[in-house]
Parts: structure tokens; sequence; C-alpha cells
């Protein structure tokens, strides 16, 4: 049984990859890795110590350059785990060149047996529908931003071509080490003072990417009754407020969230479009990903997949934070 895992130096396959390595060796025959930038996989696998002699001969480590997915010939994965994707820019065509246009090329080359499981995001559904709890499955989705739109197109796309040969996963906001995505909201919750988008309360379903790679990994040798979308979700709703008083505590902190009405981060978000270094230091405050901000509820209902695949959430967020934090010192020391 041969795997691909596209997005393997990223936040999210980085993680799985590490894990399969670690804890599943045998389970695959070989493990196909097609990245922009092989040297970086490798540097990634020597620092986590994972760059034996029996990964070299189990790892086939491919270079594909831009959205083509140029795979070598004689790639014949049973199993292809799709991880990567665009996940900030400016204009709605860089979302789609990559998340649909992208996807649809690496789809268009595997063989007619191959399954894929593909990493979408609650944002392709949207925001959680007034006066309910939680978004379900049955939930028209309304997508807020290009990110978003691009992932239904995404979804859209692949479940024309794959048929029952694919899985949709939507996870929601993912949390855990090797993301340093998170770095500002350490960072922030370091002060006494805590920005917090918003003058109401906001709450949110989130995962440790510990459960996600567990649940991406329960499927794999799964029957799929379903194509999906499935929502992965935490036991736990969290609030923006509790995310940075927990993201504070696991640092020993003490702060007091601070509302910053709407008008001002979309002013905010204006201006950091327009410097570049000041957007490439946080992505999460450009214009299109601050149309996710605006919404008060992002919760969404997971029992359909723990019903259907028997997988449970373990992580709490003060565990997954801590870890998080851990992981991000070790990277400045």
């Amino acid at each position: 049984m041969e795997l691909l895992i596209t997005g393997s130096t990223g936040f999210v396959g980085r993680n799985l990859l590490l894990k399969i390595l670690r804890e599943y060796p045998e389970r695959w025959s070989r493990i196909i890795l097609p990245v922009r930038d092989p040297e970086k996989l490798r540097s990634q696998l020597r620092s986590e110590r994972c760059d034996g002699p029996e990964m070299g001969e189990k790892l086939l480590i491919c270079r594909v350059s831009d959205d083509a997915w140029n795979l070598p010939s004689g790639v014949r994965p049973d199993l292809v785990i799709h991880a990567a994707g665009r996940l900030f820019g400016r204009e709605r065509g860089e979302y789609f060149q990559t998340n649909v246009k992208g996807s649809l090329a690496l789809a268009g080359q595997l063989p007619k047996s191959a399954r894929m499981i593909v990493l979408s995001s609650l944002a392709a559904g949207g925001p959680t529908p007034e006066g309910v709890e939680a978004r379900t499955r049955k939930d028209p989705d309304t997508p807020v931003s290009f990110y978003g739109a691009s992932k239904l197109a995404m979804e859209q796309g692949l479940g024309y071509l794959l048929a029952g040969r694919l899985l949709i996963l939507r996870p929601p906001m993912v949390l855990g080490p090797r993301d340093t995505a998170t770095m500002p909201l350490f960072q922030m919750a370091k002060g006494w003072l805590r920005v917090k988008p918003g003058l109401k309360k906001k709450n949110y379903s989130w995962i440790a990417v510990e459960d996600l790679c567990e649940a991406i990994l329960n499927t794999a040798g799964a029957a799929w009754p379903q194509q999906g979308p499935f929502y992965l979700t935490a036991t736990e709703t969290i609030s923006d407020a509790g995310l940075l008083a927990t993201a504070g505590s696991v640092q020993g902190r003490r702060g007091m969230a601070v509302p910053v009405p709407h008008c001002c981060i979309q002013m905010l978000s204006l201006l950091l479009d327009a410097i570049p270094p000041w957007r490439n230091a946080v992505p999460s405050l450009g214009r299109d990903r601050v149309r996710e901000i605006l919404p008060d509820r992002w919760v969404c209902d997971g029992t359909p997949f723990v019903e259907c695949f028997a997988w449970k959430p373990s992580k709490g967020l003060t565990e997954t934070l801590r870890e998080s934090v851990e992981w991000l010192n070790t990277q400045k020391s």
C-alpha cells in the first residue's frame, strides 16, 4: 500500500507525517511526498530525528512546481491525503489557483483506484447560521471569504472527478505544535492588555492537530459510507476571550481582553494589506481573512463523524496550547 501526502512541510501535513513515521511506520510500504522545497522537508525531518536510513528507503520526496502537481512517472498511490492549500492571499484568484485548480490537477494524475482524503475547512460552510447552536451538514454552505469559497469549489470539483473515492473533512480552527501562525496569539497573550476583535463575545469550534491527525488516520483504512463533508471538533467550544486567557495562562501571564470595534479591525487590515512586510508578519489579518473574524459564531457539529468513524477527540485546550508554546520556545533556542 502506497500513501501520498501533500502539504508535508506545512502545519497539519507535517504533524501527520511525523505521526505516521513514529507510530505507524509499517502501515504503508512507501510514502510519496511531493513538495516545492525538498530540502526544507529534509531539514524538518532531521530536526525531528526522522531521517534515518530506514526512512530514506520508505520516503519518496519529489519536487513539484507551482500548482501543476507534476508527479513523477510510476507514482501510483493507493491513498492520497491532500493537506496542501493556500491559507492566505490578497486576491480571489490566488486562492482558486491553488485550492481549486491545483487540487484538480493533482486528482487528474491519480490512478482510477486511488482514494483521496481532502482537508477542507469550516470556512467552506461558513459561520454558524443565526438562531442555532452549531452548523450541521444539512445547513446551506455560505462562505464569507475568498478562502472559504475556494475550499467549497475544491470540494465540488473533486467530488465530480473522484465520486465515491473521496472523503471531505472540514476541521474548524486547528491548534497545536508546529504552527508558526499562532505566534502572534502567544505574543499578544503575554501582555496585560489583549486585543479582542468585536464588542460581542465570539464562540468557536476548534480541534487539536494531534486529534485531527488521529482522525484522518482512523479513516484511512475504513470504509467510507458517505463522502461528507464531515466536521471534526473538540468536545469543548471556546470563546475569543477564553482563548486569549488560556494562551496567557500556559505562559504564566495574566491579562484582560480589550474589545476593539470591527471597523477598527477592518481599517487595520487595509493598512496591513498595503505594506508587504506587515502583511507577511500577520497574514491572518489580511482583508480576506478578516471577513471571517467579523461573525460572532463559528461552531459546528462533529457528531456525524464521531458516529460514522467511531472516533473521539482527547486533547483539551490547555494541554494543546501548552504543547504549542513549548514547541515555539524550542524554535527560539
